[in-house]
């Protein structure tokens, strides 16, 4: 005889759980979108004014950071806060601060204005990213969750490929503010719609405040963050600011891992670490992201400045990848069932490293139908990879931290891509400035450095140059090629190293049987996670 599942949802909450996960999703896809759209105007906001703010080459790449700074800063913290003090309450309050953002940067009159601005904009995301992953996991029952996990992760692809395609269209229409102000009416209907629909949750036995626990995390990621990219920035991670940033950040957390494991009241309970599934979880996203985002820096440098494609013609080039997420992170669940996490995410990984392994390959003449193809297999890898291992980490905390299991996620997500932007950047840029740095010799010092820097800084300098330039122009192509075949080795090790961690230590097939079916109960979270890492 089968015993029944224990229901917790109230059921008003549980028939409309559809409809909440879409107000989710409509919340999330702003933060995510932000990001990709941004990417499609960096051109236009580098143009002096009135068209653009002739921003610098720095101060782009600081638009950007200040961004991810913060984001990542505040990712944990968010996460506290909405456990403690009710997720809706932190998910309307980000959304409001998003919105404001937006619409401030939107009419930002310098960089360092629209710098500013974006950084506000983080602190609005930090609480919102979160805040929908937690409020999903207290709307949906146990067996229910992976599937909605699987559509929520779907969710994320769309935004990714809609950003650049959404940017192009703005841009060839507005000015360039479009990009931000276009989320102001979407953070106003998704308010009301959350206001409507969404119930809040929060962790009923939150403790004592941890102050502490939250200053040093803060700090921590702030250090680790900023050192990452600023030996992006450098080109080079030996540099003594950068060791010195980057080893302040490690000793940070150190501290705050050593001070959450001797305090009654810790922020996060640390031992969960212990668990060897919960940690390889959290790697493999780390290392997903890291050669995710890495190599995806440089495909927009391959499809607009060796291919000559334009921001909108690459965000439609995008579009595979986002299709295969929308296909298959939904489904992710039904591979699971049948194979187990472990299979589903080794041969998942595989893809996703012979994805980027196939950028290696790539000219100046491939056929875009093979470009399209690797796109759709990068997609489909990355779902059958988030989709069980967000299941993983989420079912392994007990319902009540769902915040905080979903800001850890968050947090070694944006670390990752963070560094995979950082380090890999840095060996495209290193080995572009070698292949380049010989043709270049005809130049004067100061404008043979300004154009080695990037294959856009040295069609910049050749299109000054006029009919002269005209000749640095395939040796451009040919270096950047090189230095692009030479980083997507560099990211298909890293995603073979996933493979290899979620091989060793993710869970197998799941067992049959009532005990692993239904919810579990607030008594059952322990069983829960002994089955996980069975």
């Amino acid at each position: 005889m089968t015993t029944p599942a224990v229901h917790r949802i109230p059921e008003e909450v549980h028939r409309r759980r559809w409809a909440i996960l879409g107000v989710l999703m409509l919340s999330l896809l702003i933060v995510v979108l932000d990001n990709s759209i941004l990417n499609v105007a960096i051109k236009t906001i580098s143009t002096p004014a009135p068209i653009g703010l002739g921003a610098t080459q720095s101060e782009l790449e600081w638009a950007i950071n200040s961004y991810t700074l913060v984001f990542a800063g505040l990712l944990f913290s968010a996460g506290l806060l909405g456990d403690r003090l009710g997720r809706k309450k932190v998910l309307l309050g980000g959304l409001v601060v998003f919105g404001i953002g937006s619409a401030l940067a939107a009419e930002s009159g310098s960089p360092a204005q629209l710098i500013a601005f974006r950084a506000l904009m983080a602190v609005g995301a930090a609480f919102v990213m979160p805040a929908t992953l937690a409020v999903l996991m207290n709307v949906f029952e146990r067996e229910e969750q992976p599937k909605a996990i699987g559509v929520w992760a779907g969710g994320v692809g769309i935004a990714i490929a809609i950003g650049p395609i959404t940017g192009g269209l703005l841009l060839d229409h507005f000015w360039w503010g479009s990009v931000f102000l276009v989320n102001v009416p979407i953070v106003l209907i998704a308010i009301a719609l959350m206001i409507w629909l969404v119930p809040d949750s929060r962790d009923p036995k939150p403790g004592r405040i941890d102050p502490i626990g939250v200053v040093l995390s803060v700090v921590g990621l702030v250090l680790l963050v900023y050192g990452i990219i600023k030996g992006g920035e450098l080109a080079d991670f030996t540099d003594p600011t950068v060791l010195l940033t980057i080893g302040a950040g490690l000793a940070v957390l150190a501290a705050f891992v050593v001070f959450e494991a001797r305090s009654d009241h810790p922020s996060i309970d640390v031992t969960y670490f212990k668990n060897k599934v919960f940690s390889a979880a959290m790697a493999v996203i780390t290392l997903v992201f890291f050669a995710l985002m890495g190599v995806t820096f440089f495909s927009v440098f391959y499809t607009q400045s060796v291919r000559g494609y334009s921001p909108l013609e690459t965000g439609l080039l995008l579009l595979p990848l986002a299709v295969a997420q929308m296909i298959f992170a939904p489904r992710a669940r039904l591979v699971v069932d049948r194979i187990g996490v472990r299979a589903t995410t080794t041969v998942a990984m595989l893809v996703l490293a012979a994805s980027l392994l196939a950028f290696a390959l790539f000219d100046q003449d491939t056929p875009l139908w093979v470009l399209e193809i690797v796109f759709f297999a990068m997609g489909a890898g990355m779902a059958h990879v988030m989709t069980p291992t967000s299941v993983v980490i989420m079912q392994a905390l007990p319902r009540e931290k769902a915040g905080s299991a979903s800001a850890l996620s968050n947090t070694f997500r944006q670390v990752g891509g963070a560094l995979g932007i950082a380090v890999l950047g840095s060996v495209l840029s290193t080995a572009y400035r070698n292949g380049i740095e010989d043709k270049l010799g005809g130049l004067p010092p100061g404008l043979r450095d300004t154009a080695g820097e990037s294959i856009e800084a040295t069609l910049g300098v050749a299109a000054k140059l006029g009919d002269r330039g005209k000749a640095l122009v395939g040796p451009a192509d040919d270096a950047f090629l090189h230095a692009m075949h030479i980083t997507a080795v560099w990211g298909a090790a890293i995603a073979l190293a996933g493979a290899v961690v979620v091989a060793l230590f993710l869970p197998g097939r799941p067992k049959a049987g009532p005990e692993a079916a239904g919810d579990t109960g607030d008594a059952g979270e322990e069983e829960a996670l002994a089955r996980v890492e069975s």
